[in-house]
């Protein structure tokens, strides 16, 4: 909540300061849906673009009392261009695990993709409904089936635009040695964890094409996959294995 109302301090700020008139030219919301969902979706939460992070400030939450009060898109597009070139360096942790939470880095997109991701961050932010047209078809992906063990291995790969997602909500194996890996082909930070039945175990954290990994030995019974970066398990990055 701190952060939301600190968010919307800003948006007034950057009104001020232009004006109500931050333009960006030759906006591509298409390319900024793309660019948003690959580099932004793990951190921020958009309904319109399916993503659930929860590192950084919810931009439906964000945007909704702006909008209320008569803010313009020309006024978001400039505060959140001006966000990604130069965002907040103040640490936080995680109010559950106490883990420090990673910083925004600054400049995750440039150029006119960065004015491209304000531009559709603008025009989506607690707008209600979905995307239509070409956009339509862009956004994070959703787990979905099962992940079978074959020959005591068993492949969960990350989802590879990047979102907060694996490829399988659920897995299944057989009892005894199993080996798990995770192929993360996105260029966002992912592992794979397992817990449950006395298993406590984490992969490498990896990106760009790497596989995280955990050989472990299953007893009969229901235990969790998940990612263990910072934000990743709480924004739905999680799912279940049943043993039989």
């Amino acid at each position: 909540m701190r952060t939301t109302v600190a968010l919307f301090a800003v948006v007034a700020a950057t009104a001020v300061l232009s004006g109500c008139s931050l333009t960006n030219h030759g906006d591509n919301l298409v390319n900024g849906k793309q660019q948003f969902v690959a580099k932004c979706g793990s951190c921020h939460t958009l309904a319109r673009a399916n993503t659930t992070g929860v590192v950084g400030p919810n931009l439906d939450e964000a945007f909704q009392r702006a909008r209320k009060d008569g803010f313009g898109q020309d006024t978001f597009a400039g505060l959140v261009h001006h966000q990604i070139l130069y965002p907040a360096v103040r640490p936080q942790h995680d109010p559950v695990t106490g883990k420090l939470l990673p910083l925004m880095p600054a400049k995750v997109v440039q150029g006119d993709d960065a004015s491209d991701v304000a531009a559709y961050v603008a025009s989506a932010a607690a707008v209600p409904g979905k995307d239509t047209g070409a956009l339509a078809s862009i956004g994070a992906a959703q787990a979905k089936g099962t992940a079978q063990e074959k020959n005591g291995e068993l492949d969960i790969p990350a989802d590879p635009s990047g979102a907060l997602s694996y490829t399988f909500a659920n897995a299944a194996a057989k009892p005894g040695a199993v080996t798990i890996k995770s192929l993360n082909k996105s260029s966002i930070d992912h592992d794979i964890s397992i817990e449950g039945n006395g298993v406590n175990q984490q992969g490498d954290v990896v990106k760009d094409g790497g596989t995280s990994e955990v050989k472990v030995t299953l007893k009969p019974g229901e235990y969790t996959f998940y990612c263990s970066v910072p934000g990743h398990r709480e924004g739905g990055m999680q799912g279940k294995l049943t043993v039989k």
